[in-house]
C-alpha cells in the first residue's frame, strides 16, 4: 500500500502568539516540537516548520501516512492540540515528486 500525503495547517490561538506566548504555552510548544521531531525521524512527516504569514504566523506540515485515519490521530496527538493551545486543518496532498523520494 503506497502512502498517502496530508497538509497540516497548525492554528495558533492569536496571530501574535509567536511574539506573545505565556511559559505554559512555550512549554507546550515545546513538547510540540520533540513530537513533531520523533514523527519527523520516524518518516511520518516530510517538512514541517512555522509559516512567517503577512497576517500571522502559523505552522505547517506534509504528512506522509498510510490514510487519513493515521494522519488525523497523529495530530490529535500533538501535545499542543492535546492541550488546547492549536488547533489543525487537514488536507489531502497530491506529492508526485520530491527531493526526499530520489534519495
Amino acid at each position: 500500500m503506497s502512502k498517502q500525503h496530508y497538509f497540516v495547517k497548525l492554528i495558533p490561538p492569536r496571530a501574535t502568539f509567536p511574539q506573545d506566548m505565556t511559559e505554559s504555552e512555550r512549554s507546550l510548544m515545546m513538547e510540540h516540537t520533540t513530537y513533531f521531531r520523533q514523527k519527523f525521524d520516524e518518516g511520518n512527516i516530510l517538512i514541517y516548520g512555522p509559516v512567517m504569514a503577512v497576517g500571522g504566523a502559523f505552522g505547517m506540515a506534509v504528512l506522509e501516512v498510510a490514510d487519513q485515519s493515521e494522519a488525523m490521530l497523529l495530530m490529535q496527538n500533538d501535545p499542543s492540540v492535546r492541550g488546547g493551545l492549536n488547533r489543525f486543518e487537514l488536507s489531502p496532498m497530491r506529492v508526485p515528486v520530491s527531493r526526499a523520494m530520489n534519495e
